[in-house]
């Protein structure tokens, strides 16, 4: 015999079962996340986030939206086309100090400076004072443009001491493995791309990073539309829960992560894009992450970026506190 509790109990749970049945549970949210750039390893973690259910698990859906740089995804945040994603640092900072730009920094993900001269290994290219008088293709999108006249002048050396070339960036391995032009700009999350290419055609790759030549700077970043930090913040919250999970998973098992970026993108060869992840790790766990946290910008470096990013785009120093170019409190764990 039910007794009258085990009655109601069992009412209940069969009408939560008829909600689901008949769409009336509960939807998971949605948030649109912006990449700044092509997809590869660097940018494993947001489907690995959605391939092992991270996302889900925080009953978050989750909707990857193409970029061309970091400008145009911080455009995209700001008008609204997007929620959160991916972008450089140093571009919000200039945006925001040049207009009232509603793009907010919510993790550091680089937190070391991934551009990098890379040549081929059997040229006269040896050192980065090398690069004088030498003919260098870029892709008009990145961030690493800005910093190039600051790398010269590090290393002694003129604004105008190399002939500057912008190409498509599909085309800036081709060129360098044909001889069109002697180095290229590129991060050093593509080591492993480049290096495949060249490979292909019985060469291989020299890279020369610009952290060497002083450049100590956070740099690619978790961003978010102020509006979504605003109107959403526990769903914020929960997907910066989600995606530092991915991160780490990302870092412990580079080749299933290359998997399942390859499952959401079959054009990117899962084998290279494990390689780009290797790379990619490097400027995420490092010396500063060891003594600050995963995620963590700290008033000192935000602070030492801005004035790299002011000079790299001649702007005033007093343009902008850099401070206010960062939400903190929604990352699961900061000290």
């Amino acid at each position: 015999m039910i007794s009258r509790t085990s009655r109601a109990l069992l009412m209940a749970a069969t009408l939560a079962g008829n909600l689901v049945g008949t769409g009336m549970a509960t939807a998971a949210d949605k948030v649109v996340y912006q990449l700044d750039w092509l997809p590869g390893g660097d940018k494993a973690p947001v489907y690995v986030g959605i391939q092992e259910g991270y996302f889900t698990d925080e009953d978050i859906e989750v909707s990857i939206a193409s970029g061309r740089g970091s400008t145009d995804a911080v455009t995209k945040m700001a008008t609204g086309q997007s929620d959160i994603g991916s972008a450089d640092i140093g571009a919000l900072m200039a945006a925001r100090a040049q207009d009232d730009v509603p793009v907010s920094a919510v993790y550091a993900l680089f937190t070391q400076a991934p551009h990098a001269f890379f040549t081929l290994a059997d040229s006269d290219i040896e050192t980065i004072t090398d690069i004088e008088g030498k003919r260098v293709a870029t892709s008009p999108f990145t961030s690493s443009n800005a910093f190039l006249p600051l790398v010269l002048k590090e290393n002694d050396m003129p604004a105008d001491a190399v002939t500057l070339t912008k190409s498509d960036p599909g085309a800036l391995g081709p060129m360098l493995i044909t001889g069109n032009t002697d180095a290229i700009i590129a991060w050093v999350t593509n080591v492993a791309l480049f290096k495949s290419q060249a490979a292909e055609a019985g060469k291989d790759i020299r890279v020369l990073p610009w952290s060497e030549a002083g450049l100590e700077l956070y740099s690619s970043s978790i961003v978010a539309a102020d509006k979504f930090l605003e109107e959403r913040p526990e769903v914020a919250r929960r997907f910066l829960k989600a995606f530092a999970k991915a991160v780490a998973f990302t870092r412990d098992n580079p080749e299933k992560a290359g998997e399942h970026l390859h499952a959401m993108v079959p054009e990117v060869d899962p084998d290279v894009a494990a390689g780009q992840i290797r790379d990619t790790m490097e400027l995420i766990f490092n010396d500063v992450t060891e003594k600050d946290g995963v995620g963590v910008f700290t008033p000192e470096r935000i602070k030492k970026t801005w004035a790299y990013v002011s000079e790299a785009n001649e702007l005033p120093e007093d343009a902008l506190d850099p401070e206010t170019a960062v939400k903190r409190g929604f990352i699961p764990e900061s000290k």
